[in-house]
């Protein structure tokens, strides 16, 4: 069986399975000559959402993530979900904030995302003392933490504001967790449908499209990922 012939194949089965998984939906194939990231990130221009693997057939198999789905993530022009870790009928859809106009697209995603899901949406705001806004350049010592915390539990409720009069269907809970972003985002998508992020927060190097947080859940987080840009 010829390289072609296979690819026909693999296809074949995409559609059928995607009309399985969702019937009334009707699902085309399109067999494209080309590199894979290109080629997606060019139908990414036109599409509401892509959807890829955290791996594909080639690589090293020591990668958490591979370079197309990497180098996808960080350059498509919507927003991308990373189908890895377990696939769960149940649980919320867990979204993460941290003020930056990526978290606030991904509110909006993942809002409507509980509700198409019919879920519960978790919004987690976790915050440490080196990153809190506000206090980068201050030394750790002169934080006063009751005022900080309440900074950041403020930054949280400001992102949720109306969207729970917007979708009363939705049961939306907020997490205010002292720790590594990172850290707790992958901890609570161990029992998540979906995780949802921005692309970038709101610290590190401005010429990074992937930030360092987005970078670390997406090797190692529970759920499917879904990774919205601020344009």
């Amino acid at each position: 069986m010829g390289m072609r012939t296979t690819a026909e194949h693999i296809l074949t089965e995409a559609v059928i399975e995607a009309e399985k998984a969702a019937p009334g939906v009707h699902a085309t194939a399109a067999l494209v000559d080309g590199a894979p990231a290109p080629v997606l990130l060019g139908e990414s221009r036109n599409a509401v959402l892509l959807v890829i693997g955290d791996r594909g057939l080639g690589g090293f198999g020591s990668l958490m993530l591979g370079s197309v789905a990497l180098h996808t993530t960080a350059h498509a022009a919507c927003p991308v979900l990373v189908v890895r870790g377990q696939e769960r009928a149940t649980g919320p859809v867990v979204v993460g904030i941290d003020g930056s106009p990526g978290s606030e697209l991904a509110v909006s995603f993942a809002v409507e995302e509980a509700a198409r899901r019919k879920t519960g949406l978790t919004a987690v705001h976790a915050w440490d003392s080196f990153d809190a806004r506000g206090q980068k350049d201050a030394l750790p010592l002169v934080y006063e933490p009751g005022a900080l915390e309440g900074e950041e539990h403020r930054l949280l409720s400001e992102a949720l504001a109306g969207w729970g009069q917007q979708y009363p269907e939705v049961a939306i809970l907020q997490e205010l967790v002292r720790g590594r972003p990172a850290a707790i985002l992958i901890e609570r998508s161990q029992n998540a449908q979906l995780l949802v992020i921005g692309s970038r927060g709101r610290g590190g190097f401005t010429g990074l499209m992937l930030g360092s947080v987005t970078q670390t859940v997406l090797h190692h987080a529970g759920c499917p990922v879904a990774v919205v840009r601020a344009s």
